[in-house]
């Protein structure tokens, strides 16, 4: 019992930047934008928010910051693929590529060639909940573990029961249509690429100003590219892309489990675990996936 909660409590915590990042990435797809700068602008917001928290000494800066960061740089992707109408998926690893560069060059500006990543002096505390029970390990969480969380329901509710929603998801399946039924589409996809970058802003900050309350290159290890995979998984609803985090982070929390237990097996197997059930499972779930219909597809109003 007790190594189920602590799996579960660990699953919990892994799951939370991919998640914000998911979600993120769900609401930007919905509006028929496909977003491959998840992964730089994860590192990116980790990098800017863990910088701006040590040098203004507050993490709450730090957080905002992180955020800013997500929200500009989807911004940008927005002027690329939404004002110019160039290709999505160029101008997502376009984007990846320039804030990951981006932030290592100031890494190095910044730290030198350290060989101990940079720490903060305080960062964000698990809340404590239950202590001295035997459920202690699964409820001591970071807030912004329950706040990611709490955007499942915030978001589901958002896209399939308000009008917000329904204009949003119109302009992912038929830009045209909602342009004539008097819809803004360059705005809405706009609105979705801030909501989006905020989340992924707020996935990277969890990483450097939460969890690890440091910053290294491999921050984000290929999070930003499973958030992606996940969101097809999910068939962008939130709560089967809440599912999707869950069973990676679940798999991810097992092998490092299995790791430390020193279970006889290669420990490349256990790492490539979750991937490859990742890679499994988009195989299966993908070919019956529900793309939106204007999903990778630029909209040119007429006259």
């Amino acid at each position: 019992m007790e190594s189920l909660i602590l799996l579960i409590g660990a699953t919990l915590r892994i799951a939370t930047p991919i998640l914000f990042g998911a979600l993120g990435e769900t609401v930007i797809e919905r509006a028929g934008i496909l977003n491959l700068g998840i992964e730089g602008t994860l590192l990116l917001s980790s990098f800017i928010g863990f910088v701006t928290a040590q040098a203004a000494d507050s993490l709450w800066i730090g957080l905002a910051a992180a955020i800013l960061t997500g929200i500009i740089l989807n911004l940008l992707m927005g002027f690329l693929v939404v004002t110019l109408g160039l290709n999505q998926h160029v101008c997502g690893l376009g984007i990846t590529l320039f804030a990951t560069g981006f932030a290592l060059f100031a890494f190095r500006l910044i730290y030198g060639g350290v060989s101990t990543p940079p720490a903060l002096d305080e960062s964000f505390q698990p809340l404590n909940a239950f202590t001295g029970t035997a459920f202690a390990p699964l409820f001591s969480q970071h807030w912004l573990t329950y706040v990611s969380l709490l955007f499942v329901p915030l978001l589901s509710w958002l896209l399939f029961r308000t009008s917000f929603g329904l204009r949003l998801r119109s302009v992912g399946e038929a830009p045209d249509a909602a342009d004539t039924a008097g819809i803004n589409v360059y705005r809405m996809r706009y609105t979705a690429l801030i909501i989006g970058g905020a989340l992924m802003g707020l996935g990277g900050a969890f990483l450097s100003l939460a969890q690890l309350g440091a910053f290294t290159h491999g921050i984000i290890n290929g999070r930003g590219w499973v958030a992606i995979a996940i969101v097809i998984f999910g068939n962008w609803k939130p709560w089967r892309v809440l599912a999707g985090a869950l069973l990676f982070s679940g798999v991810q929390a097992l092998q490092l489990r299995l790791q430390a237990e020193g279970v006889p097996l290669p420990y490349e197997l256990l790492l490539a675990l979750p991937y490859l059930l990742t890679i499994v499972a988009i195989a299966i779930v993908g070919r019956n996936a529900s793309y939106p219909a204007a999903l990778l597809k630029p909209y040119r109003r007429e006259g």
